[in-house]
């Protein structure tokens, strides 16, 4: 391992990973290739240029071959880390075609030129969400996929696809399936960047249904050791679940948050739940405590990073949360925040 391309690259994870992978590995060398849709961000990428190990940005969609295959080519790549994906819950609810396209398709693209070029291997990230609601226990590796929504279908779906070619191909692929992830450069529809942002401006922070819902939230740097670990330790044909024991309701999360940034509790405004929506995450992650992995930091330190991140970073947000983000944001919570105050008025009535 050498040469590493990563998809995805100027997003969330991909950015933190690529920052992380630097630090850590002084020779290797990476190429970053990202479609840059919404959630795609050069300024993600800002305090890398220059970068002597950072050799490329390359703008490109993993469904187009030539594309990837002449990057791969060009750069020498021998391993690939995917993070390209449409990811928003909400977002393929609302419209699930660019979900199919790029978290399956893109899947296959990236599938078939390892496969073709002989490459070392592909790392795909994945999510806890292809496992479902969990009410009792917490998921292992063997469990069953039962994804139950577009989102976590697609990266369902993707998964079947990586395992469908180590079998049949041997292609050297592993997978792990992260919690949910806070830290710096999170895109603001996600719920932590979100609330962060909306709080620090006193506007509302809409909390879906009774706000009970289970989450384990890990900062995003121990996802990215955990997935340095599988890419260097893992069995290929191997899924793995990179996640905290801590597990945190959705409405305690909302109250430290803004107990951080000094902020009432007033601001929460209760909205319709999303459609479908998961009562409850929980991961095993024994299997990849096994090769060495163990979260750095508890929900607390990590929700404290994080919103002191976007209090010292808002010329990072604030241009982000404008143009195509207010209609999106209109489309996903007015509406939700009309029927809670119609169904109110109904029963005061």
């Amino acid at each position: 391992m050498r040469n590493l391309l990563i998809t995805g690259g100027a997003g969330f994870i991909g950015s933190n990973f690529l920052r992380y992978m630097l630090e850590q590995y002084p020779h290797y060398r990476f190429v970053v290739y990202d479609v840059l849709n919404y959630r795609g961000n050069l300024d993600n990428l800002r305090d890398l240029d220059g970068h002597p190990r950072y050799l490329a940005f390359v703008r490109g969609d993993i469904c187009d071959r030539p594309a990837v295959e002449k990057v791969v080519r060009e750069y020498d790549v021998d391993t690939i880390v995917n993070f390209a994906a449409e990811t928003h819950v909400d977002r393929s609810i609302i419209d699930a075609d660019a979900f199919i396209r790029t978290d399956v398709y893109g899947t296959y693209v990236l599938l078939e030129v390892v496969k073709d070029l002989r490459l070392e291997r592909l790392h795909h990230v994945s999510t806890d969400e292809v496992y479902g609601e969990v009410l009792d226990g917490s998921s292992v590796e063997t469990d069953k996929l039962e994804a139950r929504s577009p989102y976590a279908a697609s990266k369902a779906g993707a998964e079947l696809l990586c395992q469908a070619y180590h079998t049949t191909y041997n292609v050297p692929v592993t997978v792990t399936r992260g919690a949910n992830n806070i830290g710096p450069y999170q895109y603001p529809e996600n719920v932590v960047p979100l609330f962060i942002t909306n709080a620090i401006d006193d506007l509302p922070l809409p909390v879906y249904g009774d706000g009970r819902q289970v989450r384990p939230y890990q900062y995003v740097l121990d996802h990215c050791q955990g997935i340095d670990v599988v890419l260097h330790h893992g069995t290929p044909g191997e899924a793995y679940n990179v996640g905290p024991d801590q597990e945190t309701v959705n409405l305690d999360m909302t109250y430290l948050l803004l107990d951080l940034l000094g902020k009432p509790r007033s601001l929460i405004q209760f909205v319709t739940d999303r459609p479908g929506h998961d009562r409850r995450y929980s991961l095993n992650s024994d299997k990849l405590k096994a090769l060495g992995w163990e979260p750095a930091h508890t929900f607390e330190q990590a929700l404290e990073k994080t919103v002191r991140w976007y209090e010292a970073n808002e010329w990072w947000w604030r241009k982000i949360k404008s143009g195509e983000y207010k209609e999106w944001y209109r489309r996903n919570y007015e509406d939700r925040a009309a029927l809670v105050r119609e169904l109110r008025a109904d029963d005061a009535g």
